[in-house]
This record gives C-alpha cells, structure tokens and sequence, in this order.
C-alpha cells in the first residue's frame, strides 16, 4: 500500500476524528491578519493570545495551518475540549466572543432578595409559634411558604440570609 492511498491520507489527517467536527474554523485573510497582529503586536490578555493562537492553528482554509485538535492542544499545554469551545464559539457567536472567555450564568435566581428578607427578619424577630420556645431555621422556611413569601426555601439559605444581618 502506498503512502499516497486514500486510507494512509485518512489516517494522516486525523482518521473519524477530523470528520467528526462539527464546528469548523475558516478564517478569512482579514480575519487571520488581525489574529496575526494580536498576537505579534501590543499587549493582550493571555487568554485572548491563546485563543487567537487555536483559531489560527485549528484553520482549515487555504491560509490556514490545519492543525488537528489533538496537535494544538499539546502544542499549547490545553486539553482538547478548550480547542473545541474556541471552535465552537466561533461558529456560534463569531470572532470576537470566540476571543474573550465565556459568561457564566447564575444557576438560579435570589430566592431570597431584599424585601422578603425584610419579611423573615420581621418573622425571626418575632415571638415563636405556639408549641416552640424559639425559632428554627426549618420552622422560619416553612412560615415563609405558609405566608406566600416564597415557593420554596431550604433551611440553608434561611440562615445566610439571616447570617448577613449579623
């Protein structure tokens, strides 16, 4: 079998892997200059350097160095799955977002925010229900529910929020 045939070619160029991507990287030649000009010239911050560095390694247009994900990673010290982000970035919200490093989202809105922790603050101040000589923070969550302050409430964040006022 010759160096030349298509399952030699298929091997050299990354084999299912390569053909598995799905996010790929064209760069035009404005594109890759000003990545050239970013890394080559004035300061940047090290992360928008590296990145600039994967689109530029990861193009596969003419211009491009066609580099393997695997390559760039071990090139860089990065693992694999930072090369596919980038990629996928850039596909997906274009060069400039590809560049600076994701937004993290909040898991979950306040439960708890300023007037409710008022109401729990009244709550905790006042006199225990009947039956307890003084409040839980179990107790304070359920009457929190009970009072249609809030859906639901763990124990938990009862008591940061009345860790705060402290």
């Amino acid at each position: 079998m010759s160096n030349n045939s298509p399952i030699n070619k298929f091997l050299r160029t990354g084999g299912l892997a390569a053909m598995k991507k799905k996010y790929i990287v064209r760069l035009t030649e404005d594109e890759r200059d000003y990545l050239d000009d970013m890394i080559h010239k004035g300061k940047v911050a090290a992360h928008k350097r590296l990145h600039a560095e994967i689109l530029l390694k990861a193009d596969i247009s003419d211009l491009g160095d066609k580099w393997r994900d695997g390559q760039i990673s071990e090139a860089f010290g990065i693992s694999t799955r930072t090369v596919e982000r980038v990629r996928e970035r850039l596909v997906q919200e274009g060069l400039e977002s590809a560049l600076n490093r994701a937004k993290r989202e909040p898991a979950r809105s306040r439960v708890i925010d300023g007037e409710k922790e008022a109401h729990l603050i009244a709550l905790a101040c006042g006199d225990a229900p009947e039956g307890y000589s003084r409040w839980t923070l179990r107790l304070l969550g359920e009457h929190m529910v009970e009072l249609g302050h809030v859906d639901s409430v763990s124990h938990e964040t009862i008591r940061r929020a009345l860790k705060k006022t402290n």
